[in-house]
Parts: structure tokens; C-alpha cells; sequence
């Protein structure tokens, strides 16, 4: 065995997160396994423009209620069932044993229709669409971000029935909570002791106070590399969209801006802004054009938790990277799906294909959705 030369599309291996400080087991070989396991339902894509029975189309009574405004863009309410409660709340009980501890939590959830269409989705939006859903999400970014009480704003979205989403009308949700959650929460801390640490040994750009910034760092590596080595699906004048190497989903992605340190959706630039919505659409097309259908996942952006407050240390708060997570759960086909269970919730998470093969093959997808393209021929 010592003979043999490592070959990471075929021996298995673990790969290091430097954001979560976790590992994720590498396994390619079992991409050859027959699978009789569930399949899913395929995703529906003859949808209507309008549904009359929809809770998000234009001016649609909702579950709760109350009536959508005749929105020609995007449209912001609050969540009919939200999953935290504006204050105030009451206190907690003290706890009866010191390992039975409460925290209340405090706050808001917005739901945001991303179009007045039901049929679009994020891969079929035009990209100056797509940077109307960007601003109204530095919009909620900003107001929800500044309000007594609030410590962080995650802004995400479910796609897609097998991902818990339970209306395909095109929309996401912010979450704006008294507390940083455990995922932003570890990974803050794990940016802030690669700042203080590490000396960059590369002319990417530098964090606060000319520290290295370890998103900085990692997309200035990946963009170096040459297109056939690396793990970039695509990229423009500012932003990545990339496989990480430590990817757990099949076909995760790792999105953002790269030519310079942006704590959040506040510091982006107009230019910047497009070249997101443009990186956007590039993505999701492909996403949906791997298997022809409309790709599941879960997205979530991860920023500086809040805006910036008086007396806050920019140096402190601006150690955060503006990037996008997606995690999406199909592998094989539109009907197979990965499943996180077993092993993975007892020890690690576990991968089939490299990271390096999953960026292929979506890289060499087209840049056309496939319900458009027999319209282009």
C-alpha cells in the first residue's frame, strides 16, 4: 500500500473547513455503487404566471389573512407564522438544572417575493431582476439590522418541495434575531483567529487593519488556478461562484466577491451589485440545466451580523466576508437525492464525488436554461 500514489478521485480522504473547523470524509469510489434507494418526485416547471390560489401572487389573500399588495417587483411582509416573536418576551425561568439552561430569543421574519411571476425562479429572473432582490435585501439588511434588540439578519432561501419549500411562487425569508446563531456564530470566530494568527503570504485582499482575510485569502487561491485544476464554476469582474474544497452537499457552492474585503451587502458598490446579480443567474442556470429541472437547494447569505453601530470597532465587526452558501441535495439525478444520516450525523459529513468534479461538470453546463433554449436555437 505504501507503493501506491494517492489519487483523490478514487482513495477516500477528509478535507478541513476552515469557517466551521470541521471535516468532511471524502469517499469518490462510491459514486459506482447501484442505488434502490427513495427517488424523489420530479420538480413541476409548467407552472402558471398567476395562480389564483397562490399566497404570494399580487394582491392574493394569504393563509393569515391578510392581502398581498398588486406588487410589480418585489414585495416584503411579515411571516403570517413567524418563527420568533418581536419583544418583549417574557424572561427565562431559572433553570432546574445547570445543564438545562434557557435563552430567549427575540425578533421578526420577513417573507420576500422575489417577482410578481410564479413561474420564475432566481435561474429564469432577468439579472436586473435579480438586483432588485438585491437591494431589497440590503433594504431589510439595513432595517431589521438597526433595531433595538437585534444582533443578527439571515437572509435565505428553501427551492424547491424536497427542501422544505412549501409554495414554489419565487421567495425567500430573512430571520432577525436577538442572538448570533451557532452556524455565523462559529464561523465569525474561526475568521477572527485566522485574522489575528496567520501573516498573508499572497496579494490578496486584506481584512481590517491590513490583517489577512480568510475568505480573501482562499478565493484569491482559487481564482489563480488554472481552469482545469480548480474548483470555480464561474466568475466575473467581482464576484466567484466555486465548489469549495470542503463542499458536504454534491453540488454546493461557495459564492463571493473576491477583488477586494466587503463586510456586507452595505459596502457593495453599484457595479458590484450587478456583477452579483449576474453571478446569481449564472449559477442557478446551471444548477437547473444539470439535470433539467428546478434545482433544489437552500441558500443563505453570511455577512457582518448587523450594520455597524456607534461606538463599534470596525476592525472588530468588519472581519466578516460577504459570501453565499448553497446547499443543494441532488447527486445522481433530479430524482436522487444525497441524504445527510448514519454516518454523518454520528461522526462527520460524508461526500461521493470531489469537489473538483462536481465544478466540472457544472462549468461546462450552458450558460442558456434549458427551457430556453429551444427558443435561442
Amino acid at each position: 500500500m505504501a507503493d501506491l500514489e494517492f489519487d483523490p478521485t478514487s482513495h477516500p480522504h477528509r478535507r478541513y473547513n476552515p469557517l466551521t473547523g470541521e471535516h468532511v470524509l471524502v469517499s469518490p469510489h462510491r459514486m459506482k455503487r447501484p442505488w434502490q434507494g427513495q427517488t424523489e418526485p420530479p420538480q413541476p416547471t409548467a407552472l402558471p404566471r398567476y395562480d389564483p390560489k397562490c399566497y404570494l401572487c399580487p394582491g392574493n389573500t394569504r393563509a393569515g389573512g391578510e392581502q398581498n399588495a398588486a406588487y410589480t417587483q418585489t414585495f416584503v411582509f411579515q411571516n403570517d407564522y413567524a418563527a420568533v416573536l418581536p419583544p418583549p418576551g417574557p424572561a427565562a425561568p431559572p433553570p432546574a438544572h445547570p445543564l438545562l439552561t434557557t435563552q430567549p430569543v427575540e425578533g421578526s421574519c420577513d417573507v420576500i417575493c422575489f417577482h410578481p411571476r410564479h413561474d420564475l425562479t432566481l435561474a429564469q429572473l432577468e439579472v436586473k431582476d435579480i438586483e432588485v432582490v438585491i437591494s431589497e435585501w440590503a433594504g431589510i439588511y439595513e432595517r431589521r439590522g438597526t433595531q433595538e434588540g437585534i444582533e443578527y439578519v439571515q437572509i435565505f432561501e428553501n427551492k424547491g418541495a424536497m427542501m422544505g419549500c412549501s409554495n414554489p411562487h419565487p421567495h425567500g425569508q430573512t430571520w432577525s434575531l436577538s442572538q448570533i446563531p451557532t452556524l455565523p456564530a462559529k464561523e465569525l470566530a474561526n475568521m477572527k483567529q485566522y485574522a489575528a494568527s496567520n501573516e498573508s503570504t499572497s496579494d490578496a485582499p486584506k481584512g481590517p487593519s491590513g490583517r489577512p482575510c480568510l475568505l480573501c485569502e482562499y478565493a484569491h487561491y482559487e481564482v489563480s488556478l488554472a481552469q482545469e485544476e480548480g474548483r470555480v464554476v464561474y466568475k466575473n469582474e467581482h464576484w466567484v461562484g466555486l465548489v469549495p474544497w470542503w463542499a458536504v452537499w454534491p453540488f454546493e457552492i461557495l459564492m463571493l466577491p473576491y477583488k477586494r474585503h466587503i463586510p456586507s451587502i452595505q459596502e457593495l458598490t453599484a457595479e458590484e451589485k450587478t456583477a452579483w446579480a449576474d453571478c446569481l443567474s449564472h449559477i442557478t442556470k446551471r444548477y437547473d440545466n444539470l439535470f433539467q429541472c428546478s434545482f433544489a437547494y437552500s441558500m443563505g447569505i453570511h455577512q457582518r451580523p448587523v450594520p455597524l453601530r456607534a461606538g463599534q470597532s470596525a476592525d472588530e465587526e468588519n472581519v466578516a466576508h460577504l459570501h453565499l452558501h448553497f446547499a443543494p441535495p441532488l447527486l445522481r439525478s433530479a430524482s436522487i437525492r444525497k441524504f445527510l444520516v448514519g454516518f454523518e450525523l454520528m461522526a462527520e459529513p460524508q461526500r461521493d464525488l470531489t469537489a473538483e468534479q462536481a465544478a466540472k461538470r457544472l462549468r461546462d453546463l450552458s450558460d442558456v436554461h434549458y427551457l430556453a433554449a429551444g427558443t435561442q436555437a
